[in-house]
C-alpha cells in the first residue's frame, strides 16, 4: 500500500512540477509510464482523475487536498506531503486550516495508537460511541 501512495505521490509531484494544471484532467504525465506497469498506466490515470478532478465529486477540491495531505503526513510520504500542500494552498486552503487538518489526522493516530495498544474491547468501544451519538 505505501508503494502505491508513493507512487500516486510521486505522480502527482512530478504533475506539479512539470506545469500541469491539475484542474483540468489531462494526458498522464511521463513520469507514470516510466514507473508504473504499462498495462496500468491508463487506468491508474483514469482513477485519479476521478477522484480527484471529477467536476460532479460531492466533495470539494480544497477538502479532498486536505484529507490527502493529513493522510500523506502520516504514510509518511514527502512527495505526498509537497503535492497536497501546494494543491490544498491552491484551492484556497489557508495555513490555519492545513495545520487543523495535520492536527486531526496526529490526533486519529494517538488514539489509535492508544487504543488497538491497550486492547481495549472492540464491543464496549462500539456502545460507547453509539450512546454518545444516539441523540442524532
Amino acid at each position: 500500500m505505501k508503494s502505491i501512495l508513493n507512487v500516486v505521490g510521486g505522480i502527482a509531484l512530478l504533475v506539479l512540477m512539470f506545469g500541469f494544471n491539475p484542474a483540468h484532467g489531462g494526458e498522464p504525465p511521463n513520469f507514470i509510464e516510466k514507473t508504473f506497469p504499462g498495462q496500468g498506466v491508463a487506468s491508474a490515470w483514469e482513477n485519479y482523475q476521478s477522484v480527484f478532478f471529477d467536476a460532479e465529486a460531492v466533495l470539494d477540491g480544497k477538502t479532498k487536498e486536505l484529507m490527502a495531505l493529513a493522510v500523506s503526513a502520516q504514510v509518511p510520504c514527502d512527495y505526498c506531503i509537497y503535492y497536497h500542500t501546494r494543491a490544498a494552498e491552491a484551492h484556497g486552503a489557508t495555513d490555519a486550516e492545513i495545520k487543523e487538518a495535520l492536527a486531526v489526522a496526529a490526533l486519529i493516530r494517538k488514539w489509535s495508537t492508544i487504543l488497538n495498544g491497550a486492547q481495549y474491547d472492540d464491543d464496549q468501544w462500539r456502545r460507547e460511541v453509539d450512546a454518545m451519538f444516539s441523540g442524532n
